[in-house]
């Protein structure tokens, strides 16, 4: 079918084109757009991947100062933060909640390098040269999970033969300050690029109860260094990477959903002492050597090693009493005295490292050959005191666990440009992966000797694309196909889960109209998704289960224009996601079971909505820049995200409904020379209420609401020297 409507459709966009050719509209033209995710600075108009990719300046434009915010500026986008987590879901696919065991479904690269941990990959956020965003299964070229998607992140290269600095400084309300700067220095034949931030902001939520904590608030320190090498025929390039971080805040503010004190969404009142400390660090090395014109020779490799500890209020009030000295913490007492405080600490140890071997010329046929390898062990210990409710003092519980992955792949893409118009594109990945878990339980007086399972997956995924390329456009339909591996589950007599699969139909078009003032992407998508791992929890302990087939159909558009001195950006996502057979799965909030499934279960219905899969995601911004003077702008910018209803579990209830929401951000900026710039911003200006993540019950504490940042607003001075 694409084979005859793409020369019809292809016919009426280059007439388009031609015939907008013919008017000179005034006003900047687009820019070209980057994307490294198949190994080599390509642009993103000619890749057959629905994707969207943000400079510096967009993301600077569009306010987007976190991963959070990534949500907000991309279709078919979803990301939850809870304390330590972070889980992004891309088209209703990734991650709900997160177990040791379990693996992302959403691909997260910074430079070029994996970040396995979904703790660890909200730290990179300053100093950004561009973010992408790609939609559906990139099973091809991104190891080790790419399920939903992937996110790449790309800081600066360092320039050669340059000296230039940058510094932002930035304070608002609820006690925000931020201080970010960038130094480039450069030589003939080796380059530097250095950068720091400073964040830090009060709680928007207050604790009336006795703790001296205000969970919400939040103090990060991070640091990054690269040094650039060229060899003197420019044949070698070696990229050294070094990077810091160290998060502390008092935790995160969670609303007790049977709050019987306030039902102000911003009060709460704990009595425990609370905090969450993240540190950490990443080492990378990246070479690349040229054998010829035509050959490319990529090695990389990269250490990464970090530390979370937590402390909550496991009952999120400061009334409930713990147990009284002398009894035991059984499930009785427990359940008469819920008053506790919990403690977990995880640290983890990851290697990873890649090889591709890779043409660079400019010859019809294009195409990349690779090693991936992932050695991945994190230790995880959770300690839970029933006896105490201000500060931890002895476990009543303990769970030691120490999962190790270790996941290996070969993969191959080739693309083969036939006529001035066809493009054959054809990748595929073999994975193999392994992972051991060992597993110590103690209570007090009794040591249970440790629990080792082994759980081992292997998969053939890969990519069939066919492009047509024409003057202002390009039409692709592709097959695609994504794997999550499979893993040990955390409680004892819980058997191990399997992979899952993704494949994805999609046709899309790319195009850049009315002499380029005009980029018009979109896709329509069909997924078969594949014993889906859903993670849930019983008696506590994270639980991951491969549920029934889910299918998913959905569009998608972006455009963005400049209309003069006015620029305006919209994309929209439409997600039609649903079991497609009966599931039997276990309900983390309910004791609920259904006669058709085993004690414990419920049975989720075909047709039942799948979790984190909001039906619409719509973004919308227009800007005005207003010359004042020679070198000198003013530039009012108005934006808009909205997210509609989601449920956070398959089961709808109080306790995982997340309401739909549309929120405002304003922004007013004061540029000269591109060099010195004031910003003043409000976000969420309409001060709307919502809940922005659920919270489910487990032993170490209660579940609860997390809400959105209410209107905050601030003031940003930028300087740039030496550019």
């Amino acid at each position: 079918m694409l084979c005859r409507a793409s020369p019809v459709l292809g016919a009426a966009l280059a007439m388009l084109g031609h015939e907008a050719s013919a008017v000179e509209a005034p006003g900047r033209a687009l820019e070209e757009v980057v994307v490294t995710a198949e190994r080599k600075a390509q642009n993103a108009q000619d890749v057959p991947i629905a994707a969207t990719v943000l400079s510096a300046d967009e993301l600077q434009d569009r306010g987007v100062d976190n991963i959070n915010d990534l949500a907000q500026v991309s279709p078919s986008v979803a990301i939850n933060t809870y304390n330590r987590q972070t889980f992004v879901n891309i088209r209703g696919i990734g991650l709900n909640r997160s177990a040791p065991t379990a693996s992302p479904g959403v691909a997260y690269y910074i430079d070029g390098v994996l970040v396995p941990n979904d703790k660890f990959i909200g730290f990179s956020f300053y100093d950004i040269d561009a973010v992408e965003i790609l939609r559906g299964p990139q099973g091809t070229l991104t190891g080790q999970n790419s399920t939903g998607g992937a996110i790449f992140i790309r800081t600066p290269t360092p320039n050669f033969d340059d000296m230039s600095a940058v510094v932002r400084a930035e304070v608002g309300n609820y006690g925000a300050r931020r201080i970010e700067g960038a130094t480039n220095l450069g030589a003939d034949n080796i380059a530097v690029r250095m950068s720091a931030v400073h964040d830090e902001r009060d709680s928007f939520t207050k604790n009336i109860g006795p703790s001296t904590s205000e969970p919400g608030n939040s103090d990060f320190d991070g640091a990054r260094a690269t040094v650039a090498i060229r060899g003197l025929d420019s044949k070698l390039q070696v990229f050294l990477r070094a990077e810091y971080f160290d998060s502390i805040s008092d935790g995160i503010a969670v609303k007790n959903r049977f709050d019987a004190v306030t039902s102000d969404p911003f009060v709460i009142q704990e009595d425990a002492i609370s905090f969450t400390s993240q540190e950490g660090h990443r080492l990378s090395a990246e070479v690349h050597y040229d054998f010829g014109d035509a050959l490319q020779l990529r090695v990389l490799a990269s250490d990464q090693q970090g530390v979370t500890e937590d402390q909550v209020d496991g009952d999120r009030t400061a009334t409930a009493l713990p147990i009284p000295a002398g009894l035991p913490a059984n499930p009785a007492n427990r359940a008469a005295f819920p008053g506790r405080v919990s403690r977990t600490r995880t640290e983890f140890d990851t290697f990873v490292a890649e090889v591709n071997l890779l043409s660079i010329g400019s010859g019809p046929l294009q195409w990349v050959l690779g090693g991936f390898y992932l050695d991945d062990e994190i230790q995880v210990g959770v300690f839970r005191d029933n006896h105490n409710t201000v500060d931890f003092v002895a476990s009543d519980n303990t769970i030691d666990q120490i999962p190790r992955m270790k996941s290996k792949s070969l993969f191959g893409q080739a693309v083969y440009r036939a006529t001035e118009n066809w493009e054959l594109l054809v990748g595929a990945r073999y994975s193999s992966d392994e992972q051991t878990l060992t597993r110590f339980e103690i209570t007090p007086n009794v040591f249970d000797p440790p629990r080792i399972t082994t759980a081992e997956s292997s998969e053939w995924t890969g990519k069939v694309a066919v492009n047509y390329h024409l003057d202002s456009a390009l039409l692709y339909a592709s097959v695609s196909k994504g794997y999550k591996m499979g893993g040990n589950n955390v409680p004892p007599t819980a058997a191990p889960f399997g992979p899952e699969t993704n494949l994805v139909y999609e046709l899309g078009f790319k195009s850049e109209l009315l002499s380029r003032r005009l980029r018009l992407n979109g896709s329509f998508f069909l997924s078969d998704y594949r014993d889906l791992q859903f993670a849930s929890l019983a008696n506590g302990l994270p639980l991951t289960q491969n549920a029934a087939r889910a299918r998913f159909a959905g569009a998608e558009l972006e455009a963005l224009a400049y209309l003069g001195n006015a620029s305006v950006n919209v994309g929209i996502g439409y997600l039609d996601g649903e079991f497609a057979d009966d599931a039997c799965l276990n309900d983390t909030n309910s004791t609920i079971t259904s006669i058709e499934c085993s004690p414990g279960n419920r049975l989720v219905p075909e047709g039942s909505v799948l979790p984190y899969a909001p039906k619409w995601t719509l973004n919308a911004g227009v800007q005005y820049d207003f010359a004042i003077s020679d070198g000198m702008t003013v530039t009012p910018r108005l934006q808009w995200a909205y997210t509609s209803d989601q449920i956070a579990t398959p089961f709808p209830s109080i306790h995982t409904y997340l309401s739909s929401r549309g929120v405002f951000d304003a922004r007013l900026m004061f540029n000269v020379r591109d060099r010195y710039q004031i910003e003043a911003f409000v976000r969420n200006l309409t001060d709307e209420t919502y809940v922005a993540t659920q919270i489910q019950d487990a032993s170490s504490s209660d579940g609860g609401y997390v809400y959105g940042a209410p209107r905050t607003w601030g003031i940003r001075v930028s300087a740039a020297f030496g550019q």
